[in-house]
């Protein structure tokens, strides 16, 4: 009953602290992306709800960073709370060992890591897909239809207006001149009036430009019978320009177009492509080696092996087993001296033909290999990322013992210094792996290595409580002092 009421006590000491993270983690990465992109987003006259809608995919891959850290702070406070306040003294002498203590904590971590892993592996792919489409909707819309008084305005091709006064709410105009070039730049207009309104048409889509007490001067083509351009000047009481704004107006394309990178494809699709790319660079390779060996006879001696495909076509095809016919040179015997240049001239045309095609297919081997990796690489990141709230737990319950300080800016600072190392450490494995330095797993899994190594430590340290026992590098100098010191 103790035990229970104590799983119960811890267990309610981590909801606060995680979520209370969780959303603080949240915020800042947030307010990072709004700093960086709130810039490409305002002056365009987007929609409130599409600036959500792109927020919210965007929300995906920062939860993906902000639970193992939460998860993290979490374990940190709650145990550390536990330590801090001698609670962690009594229940040891009570006889409860840690595991005893730590592992309903465990299986909660174990129940986000699980959720992580489905997270990672659909939804991410999936709101990172539709958040990359969104993203080419924005950025193909240019900045809205917008008049501001004494600055001229471009933004319509074949116009430049300028408004000396325009009232504040309203859409009246005063002193307006506007440069049409929509007939070339040798034949451009000019109108100015005293007054203009606009007045929008088709739902935004186009504008009409009405302009009052007004004079146009242009330019006119000479007539048959001239030479000279004609000056033209027209005065008008009013005088409507339709403007076309469709290019101002968001238009949202297909939600499915667009091909799926690593990044936005799920995990079943990535695990089916990796498989047939595989049977593609094994069919090349078989193809590789046909080619290669209408040239050579093939040393029967050695196997041919498709496990694994080497950088270099003739070690995939097996080309250092092959060994030139030593009658090779016997049918020009009895030919002349013309007939043997054409002989060799046709063979060294299909030599030059073969020596394409050869290389063509290498380069196709190897381009599958590449994106095989890559798709390895990503697929065992998402894994690795969910296992690692686990092992943040293993790692957070021993520390915060071990600290005996709950307090805010201890956790903080073991926090992240812990997730900085961490994810420093997963960056730089993705990269190897990418340039295919490090395989795949090894890239992806060895920060979690680490992370392990280090969480065993530290149940270690509190296990056998070498708080209690000289440092490691106190006695480590006792033994070496010792093995000099003079007998007796």
């Amino acid at each position: 009953m103790m035990l229970r009421r104590l799983h119960w006590l811890v267990l309610r000491k981590l909801p606060g602290p995680f979520f209370g993270w969780l959303g603080t983690l949240m915020f800042l990465l947030l307010m990072q992306f709004l700093i960086r992109w709130l810039p490409e987003l305002a002056g365009k006259g987007l929609p409130l709800l599409v600036i959500v809608e792109l927020i919210a995919y965007n929300l995906a891959y920062m939860l993906v960073l902000a639970v193992p850290m939460s998860v993290l702070l979490a374990s940190l406070m709650a145990y550390g709370q536990l330590a801090e306040s001698q609670a962690y003294v009594v229940i040891k002498s009570a006889g409860v060992s840690l595991g005893q203590l730590i592992w309903p904590t465990l299986a909660v971590g174990l129940l986000v890591a699980g959720g992580m892993t489905y997270f990672n592996n659909v939804v991410l792919p999936e709101a990172n897909f539709r958040a990359r489409n969104l993203w080419v909707d924005v950025r193909s819309k240019r900045p809205g239809f917008e008049l501001q008084p004494g600055v001229f305005y471009d933004g319509l091709e074949g116009y430049s207006i300028l408004v000396q006064e325009r009232p504040p709410n309203s859409n009246r105009l005063l002193d307006v001149t506007i440069y049409d070039y929509t007939e070339g730049r040798n034949r451009q207009a000019v109108i100015k009036a005293e007054r203009g309104r606009l007045v929008s048409k088709d739902g935004g889509v186009t504008i009409e430009l009405v302009l009052r007490n007004g004079e146009m001067h242009r330019v006119l083509p000479p007539t048959p019978g001239q030479r000279e351009p004609r000056y033209e000047r027209l005065a008008f009481d009013r005088h409507t320009l339709r403007l076309d704004l469709s290019d101002f107006v968001f238009e949202r394309n297909s939600s499915d177009g667009g091909a799926r990178t690593d990044r936005t494809t799920p995990t079943p699709e990535m695990l089916r492509r990796v498989d047939s790319m595989q049977t593609k660079a094994e069919r090349h390779q078989a193809e590789l080696y046909d080619v290669l060996h209408e040239l050579l006879t093939y040393d029967t001696t050695r196997s041919r092996d498709y496990n694994g495909l080497p950088q270099s076509a003739y070690q995939i095809a097996g080309a250092d087993t092959l060994q030139p016919h030593p009658t090779r040179y016997t049918a020009l015997r009895g030919m002349n001296r013309q007939e043997q240049r054409n002989v060799f001239y046709t063979a060294a045309q299909r030599a030059q033909s073969m020596k394409s095609d050869v290389s063509d297919i290498e380069r196709n081997v190897n381009w599958q290999l590449r994106r095989v990796n890559q798709y390895m690489v990503e697929i065992y990141k998402k894994y690795s990322i969910a296992v690692a709230c686990l092992i943040f737990t293993l790692i957070g319950a021993p520390l915060g013992l071990s600290i005996r300080r709950g307090s805010l800016g201890a956790v903080g600072g073991y926090s992240l210094a812990i997730f900085l190392f961490y994810w420093v450490t997963l960056v730089q494995g993705e990269k190897l792996a990418d340039r295919g330095l490090l395989p795949p797993w090894l890239g992806m899994w060895i920060a979690n290595a680490i992370m392990l190594v280090v969480g065993t430590w530290l149940v270690l340290y509190v296990v056998l409580d070498l708080r209690a026992t000289p440092p490691l590098r106190t006695r480590l100098w006792d033994w070496i002092r010792s093995k000099f010191q003079a007998p007796g």
